[in-house]
């Protein structure tokens, strides 16, 4: 059985304590084992960490960049092998594996031009000969706490903008698909990284609680539910730590009377069922404005059935499983709950059994309709492949009903009227809005997240935001003239 350990201080760390199951999930069956990390481990990681800190922290930003761009170019070679590695222990099919590790890289890419990031500002005569000038500098040793969903692309939101702005970083990654975490290990020591830069320590809470506890960290990037989320910022900013902490999402799709109805479905269809529903950005409640409803649903219920379902590897395939049988089993417990609730369900994707994968983690897709906010399948992330149909007489009440949802990651707006989308975009109390765009996650050089329960802290993800998060500002006033001071001031200097 393969065993899956630790990187601390540049070296591979065999797991010593208990193990956790790595599953196929288009099988069901156990691949490897991965070491179960603690208190411990987090403790050498931080000391490598902290060792490396101060060369690297000196290092010019301009030689982290090189490692960067190094980087890019050795995710770019492996990108099919990263993509295998996904598919393998997530269940997402291969072309949207090559995807996360696009958006991944876009990331790395943007973290390449950080000599011009981390500039500071520079004022001359602020006072008579006085001059002013700010600089942003690392924080030290930072950690990532990353979900199974998007086992490279989510740590890629994270450390490139970590490392580059001088930082060293410990990366906790899911126990659900841990190989990722190694090969990228593997290629930032063969990008150039030093040794302790960056480290990995597998495990579950046992971790995580070590990371938010130890004195030693300065920062925690987190990525998962809200009621975690919810946990690791007040734990962390109780430790005096800095926090950003990304929850979770019921992501709205609101179609218009007036909206391309093909291309709103087809938008529905990829953004609802792509990676099984298994995305914080999936769009899992479609809103029909006016008269729309009834045709829309008409047009989803025979492009539901027909999702080609398999094994990530099938060429063929548009969705895999899910990622572990409990998982499965807790988003089939949701369709139950939909339909003791009173929502219709045009389209049942429970039973679904595939010819040698019998025992994989399949799901069908599926369609609720008369779907209204009181329901749980309304209010709860499902984080499977099921989309809700809810009905709004105007666009006001579909964005009161939008802005009335305890999550506010992201939404969209399908409309041909540019008024409408105007006043939507400026109304509407969430995070990322697309306009005729299903998932509209900021490209790499703008900053990803939500508002109200799906971010706790200040900043958003990767960006200029994640620039300000890794580094704390200074401002230097200086002074150079000889004797230029004539005694001591009482009064508040005023330059």
């Amino acid at each position: 059985m393969r065993e899956i350990g630790h990187f601390i201080g540049g070296q591979a760390i065999a797991g010593t304590g208990s193990f956790a199951e790595v599953f196929n999930p288009a099988a069901g069956e156990v691949a490897a084992r991965v070491a179960m990390g603690g208190a411990g481990e987090i403790d050498q990681a931080v000391a490598a960490a902290a060792a490396a800190w101060p060369a690297w922290a000196a290092t010019s930003p301009l030689r982290r960049s090189r490692v960067m761009f190094r980087l890019r170019d050795l995710l770019e070679r492996d990108r099919a092998a990263l993509s295998a590695l996904i598919t393998a222990e997530h269940g997402k099919v291969l072309s949207d594996a090559d995807g996360e590790v696009q958006r991944g890289l876009e990331v790395v890419e943007f973290a390449c031009g950080i000599p011009h990031l981390l500039k500071g500002e520079y004022t001359e005569a602020v006072g008579t000969g006085i001059d002013a000038f700010s600089m942003r500098q690392p924080l030290g040793v930072v950690a990532g706490i990353t979900p199974f969903n998007f086992p490279l692309m989510v740590p890629l939101w994270m450390i490139p903008v970590a490392l580059a702005c001088g930082n060293c970083f410990i990366l906790k990654p899911s126990e659900k698909d841990p190989s990722v975490s190694l090969k990228l290990a593997s290629l930032l020591e063969e990008a150039g990284l030093p040794a302790g830069v960056f480290n990995v320590v597998q495990g579950g809470r046992a971790a995580v609680e070590a990371i938010i506890a130890h004195p030693g960290i300065s920062a925690i990037s987190f990525v998962g539910s809200t009621p975690i989320a919810e946990t690791i910022y007040r734990g962390g900013t109780a430790a005096g730590k800095r926090v950003q902490a990304l929850g979770g999402a019921k992501n709205h799709l609101v179609v218009m009377p007036d909206a391309d109805l093909d291309d709103a479905v087809d938008a529905l269809m990829g953004s609802a069922f792509g990676a099984a529903g298994e995305r914080c950005m999936a769009v899992s409640v479609a809103v029909a404005v006016g008269d729309v409803g009834d045709k829309l649903v008409d047009k989803l219920i025979p492009r539901i059935q027909a999702l080609k379902i398999g094994p990530g590897t099938d060429p063929d395939a548009e969705m895999g499983p899910l990622v572990s049988a409990q998982h499965r089993d807790k988003v089939a417990s949701y369709i139950e709950q939909g339909v003791k609730e009173g929502a219709k369900l045009a389209v049942d994707g429970r039973g679904l059994r595939l010819q040698g994968y019998e025992n994989g983690y399949f799901l069908g897709g599926s369609l609720f309709d008369h779907v209204t906010p009181e329901m749980r399948i309304y209010q709860e992330e499902i984080f499977g492949p099921v989309l809700c149909v809810v009905r709004a007489p105007d666009v006001g009440a579909a964005t009161q009903l939008v802005n009335a949802h305890e999550f506010g990651n992201g939404v969209a707006l399908f409309t041909a009227d540019g008024g409408t989308a105007r006043d939507f975009a400026a109304a509407v109390q969430i995070g990322m809005v697309g306009v005729n765009v299903p998932i509209p996650v900021p490209m790499a050089f703008h900053s990803f997240g939500g508002w109200k329960r799906s971010l706790f802290g200040d900043h958003h993800i990767y960006g200029p935001e994640g620039v300000r998060f890794y580094t704390r500002y200074k401002a230097v006033t200086q002074r150079w003239q000889a004797g230029a001071r004539k005694g001591p001031e009482f009064k508040m200097p005023t330059l």
